[in-house]
């Protein structure tokens, strides 16, 4: 059964409701969130998307990453992808950034981007959904999307280079934590 999505102006505002099958073969700008969770001592969660995902199938992406359902605030899409995706929950999750961008053909999305710490002894991630789990800092982050070794979400890739302070095609609506946004942009990923 699909799923049902709000559909949003470039304001935010919610404007309609639509299956995701539709919302995705006509370019409808629809809500996701993105979460960056970090160990204690700055490593980024990364997830390989397991090969039966239909898009970007195998491809490393950010700790989570969901579209927000019809009715859902981002908040409630991200703690619901905590769970569904790695099994965790109760985190405390700091907004960073608002950000429009157009993810792949007819792929239009607002999407907000949370922060939290996560213990990895306590993630326990959905094998249909990820085939593993990584941890990298900052600069092996970096490197790793940089060499193209393996195949990286568009916009997992398109995040971290923005926050490397390379021009990409994120289009930022509002930022939450300026000193946060700071540190992870000169490469202090840690929660500190």
């Amino acid at each position: 059964m699909d799923e049902f999505l709000d559909i949003v102006s470039d304001q935010d505002e919610v404007i309609g409701l639509e299956s995701r099958a539709i919302i995705h073969q006509t370019g409808l700008q629809h809500r996701g969130v993105h979460i960056f969770l970090f160990t204690r001592d700055g490593r980024l969660l990364i997830q390989k998307r397991s090969p039966a995902r239909s898009a970007y199938p195998s491809a490393w992406d950010g700790s989570v990453s969901e579209h927000v359902k019809a009715g859902e605030s981002y908040a409630e899409a991200a703690a619901r992808g905590l769970k569904e995706e790695l099994g965790v929950y109760g985190l405390d999750l700091q907004p960073l950034i608002t950000f429009r961008m157009n993810y792949g053909p007819n792929d239009n999305e607002i999407s907000m981007l949370f922060r939290g710490q996560v213990d990895p002894a306590a993630v326990i991630f959905d094998p249909v959904e990820i085939e593993k789990v990584g941890y990298l800092y900052g600069g092996q982050l970096l490197k790793f999307i940089q060499d193209g070794n393996e195949a990286v979400c568009s916009w997992f890739a398109n995040i971290i280079r923005w926050y490397s302070g390379e021009k990409e095609k994120l289009q930022i609506l509002q930022i939450y934590n300026p000193d946060h946004l700071f540190a992870m942009k000169q490469g202090n990923f840690s929660m500190d």
